[in-house]
This record gives structure tokens, sequence and C-alpha cells, in this order.
């Protein structure tokens, strides 16, 4: 059972982050759209709670590795893993936690890879424009890096000049994945 002390700081650290997520609605942030989309507008919506444990920690350096492998269900939809890191920089954000540019890693693969594909060739391959396009603009603006894996391009038999616009390309998402969390990233599933 936790002592009377760490339970009292933990408590503090909710208290905290109330009182971020409140401050930076109350006081009209420049880079605070809403309460739902403190840092990426429009994606990754969060709702503010009280009394809760595991707010994110402003003395920590959030260095973390997303693997996204899964596609929208529907060519027409949003990627939910791309929405699910911009509900995590809202989640920081509303707490006051800006992780450095590259802090932040996507590393897509397998069927998600044509996410990632430049609006003419996703216009090509499934007769629209990419749902995904706004999304990833928005999450490179807030200094997040996305990584595609050469392997899944080949399989995808997507050609280089289709990729979006600074999305890295690697030799492998294996060998990405393990280099991030060799050198520290925490690995989000």
């Amino acid at each position: 059972m936790p002592s009377n002390k760490v339970r009292a700081r933990a408590h503090s650290w909710r208290r905290t982050g109330l009182a971020l997520v409140l401050g930076l609605v109350m006081m009209g942030n420049a880079n605070a759209q809403d309460a739902n989309h403190p840092v990426i507008a429009g994606y990754g919506a969060i709702h503010p709670a009280q009394d809760l444990a595991n707010l994110p920690d402003p003395s920590l350096r959030y260095r973390v590795a997303f693997e996204i492998t899964r596609a929208a269900s529907d060519n027409g939809q949003v990627n939910p893993a791309l929405d699910r890191v911009a509900r995590f920089i809202n989640l920081l954000g509303a707490a006051g936690v800006r992780p450095d540019p590259g802090d932040i890693v996507v590393v897509m693969h397998g069927p998600a890879t044509p996410s990632i594909l430049r609006d003419a060739a996703y216009e090509t391959r499934f007769h629209q424009a990419n749902p995904n396009s706004g999304l990833i603009a928005k999450l490179q603006q807030a200094g997040v890096a996305i990584h595609v894996c050469s392997f899944a391009l080949a399989n995808q038999r997507i050609e280089r000049d289709e990729v979006a616009k600074d999305v890295t390309i690697d030799l492998a998402a294996m060998v990405t994945l393990a280099n991030l969390q060799l050198k520290g990233w925490a690995l989000i599933l």
C-alpha cells in the first residue's frame, strides 16, 4: 500500500494536471484550439477529467515510438492509429508537456503503409484524396517524425516519389523499432 507521502504526491499531480488543462482552455493559449484538441486541432480528441492516476509527468522526457500496422477499415477514413498519436500529443499538451521535435516517432508498415501516400498517389490507388494528409502534416508540425519501412513500400508497390513530404523511408521497420528501443524510446503498439 502506498505511503501517505506517495498518495499526497499523486494527488498533487492530479490537481496540477487538471489545473494545466483548465489553464490552457481559460487562458486561450495560442497553441490551444480547444479543450478537446489543445495541440492538434481536429484530431486526437481528449476530454478533461479529474481524480485520475498516471497523468503526464512534466519532469520526464517523453521519447516514444508508435508502431502502426493497421489501416483504417475504410480508405476514406483517417487511420485510427494516427489519430491515436494525435491523442497522445494532445494529452501531453494538456498537461503542459511538449516533447522535443523527433522525440515522438511513428513507424508505419504492413497494411497501414498506404496511409503515407501523397494525395495524387492515394487518389490514383483509391479514387479519393488521402484522408490522412492533414493529420500527417499536423503531426509533423507538432514535431512528430513519421517513418515508413522500405520493405512495406515494396510489398505495397509504392514508389519513393509517391511517399508524402517529409516522411522518412527506413530500411526496415524492425530495425528502426529495435534502434529506437535500444536508445531509450518507449514503444506503443
